[in-house]
C-alpha cells in the first residue's frame, strides 16, 4: 500500500523512504494531485493536530479522499477523552506497572515515536499505547501514586522532536512502513488483504502448528488473498 508522510515543510522530513512520498500539507490541501489516488496511508505529522489546525484538516480531507490518514478525526477525538485514559484494561496496565517499576521517581515523561522509543526496554509498553491512541508521536506523561497511573497523553508535531533524537524517528518510521507493507512489495496482485492474529508463545496449545498455517497461507494465495500472520503487537499496522 503506499504511504504519504505529509508535514508543514517538507524539508523538516530528509529522510529518504522506499515508496514513501513526502508532501507538504498545503500542497496536500489545496491541490489535486493526490485526490485521485486509492488505498494510500497517510501520515499526518503536522506540528498541530488541534482542533481547526492544518494538521487537522489534512486528517480530514484525507478521509473524505478514501485515503487512510493517522492519525485519523476519531483518534484526534480519543485525545480529548479522559475515559481513554482511565478505562486501559488489566494487561495494559499490568504492563505500565512491570515497565515502570524500577524507576525511582514518581513521574516519568515516555515519548513514542511510531511505536518505538529510544530505550528498547520500553519497546513493548510504546507499542502497546500506540495501538491505544495511532497517531505517529506521541508523549505520555505518567505519574506515581501507590500505582502508576497515565496522567495525559498528546500527540507530538516535528517541530518538538529533539535534533539527536530524530535519526531515531526516521529509523523507527522505516521500520513501520516495512512493517505494514509499504515498502515490500508482493510476488503478485491479490484482491485482499488477511491478517492472521496468532500467539508465537503459545507454542504446544496453539490451536494450529507453524505447518498448518503455512498451509493456510499458501492455501489463501492460491484464491487471490495475501495472507500474513501477525502478534497482538501489530495492531498498529
Amino acid at each position: 500500500m503506499p504511504a504519504l508522510i505529509v508535514t508543514d515543510n517538507i524539508k523538516d522530513w530528509p529522510a529518504d523512504i522506499p515508496n514513501v512520498d513526502i508532501v507538504d500539507a498545503w500542497k496536500y490541501l489545496t491541490t489535486d494531485e493526490y485526490a485521485g489516488r486509492r488505498n494510500v496511508k497517510l501520515f499526518n505529522l503536522c506540528k498541530s493536530l488541534k482542533y481547526q489546525s492544518t494538521g487537522y484538516y489534512v486528517s480530514l480531507l484525507a478521509e473524505a479522499r478514501g485515503h487512510k490518514p493517522m492519525p485519523g478525526i476519531m483518534a484526534l477525538q480519543d485525545l480529548k477523552s479522559p475515559a481513554m485514559i482511565r478505562f486501559i484494561g488489566e494487561e495494559l496496565d499490568d504492563l505500565i506497572q512491570k515497565s515502570l517499576e524500577p524507576l525511582q521517581s514518581d513521574e516519568f515523561e515516555l515519548s513514542i515515536f511510531f511505536g518505538r522509543n529510544m530505550a528498547k526496554r520500553y519497546d513493548r509498553l510504546s507499542r502497546q499505547l500506540f495501538n491505544m491512541f495511532q497517531i505517529p508521536l506521541l508523549r505520555f506523561r505518567f505519574a506515581k501514586n501507590g500505582s502508576w497511573q497515565i496522567r495525559s497523553v498528546r500527540a507530538l508535531g516535528m517541530n518538538e522532536v529533539q535534533e539527536g533524537h530524530r535519526q531515531f524517528l526516521f529509523e523507527a518510521a522505516e521500520k513501520h512502513f516495512s512493517g505494514s507493507g509499504t515498502t515490500r512489495p508482493k510476488p503478485k496482485k491479490t484482491r485482499f488483504d488477511m491478517a492472521i492474529l496468532y500467539d508465537p508463545d503459545e507454542k504446544d496449545a496453539s490451536p494450529s502448528d507453524p505447518a498448518a498455517l503455512k498451509k493456510f497461507i499458501k492455501a489463501a494465495e492460491s484464491v487471490g488473498i495475501a495472507a500474513e500472520l501477525i502478534t497482538k503487537d501489530d495492531y498498529g499496522r
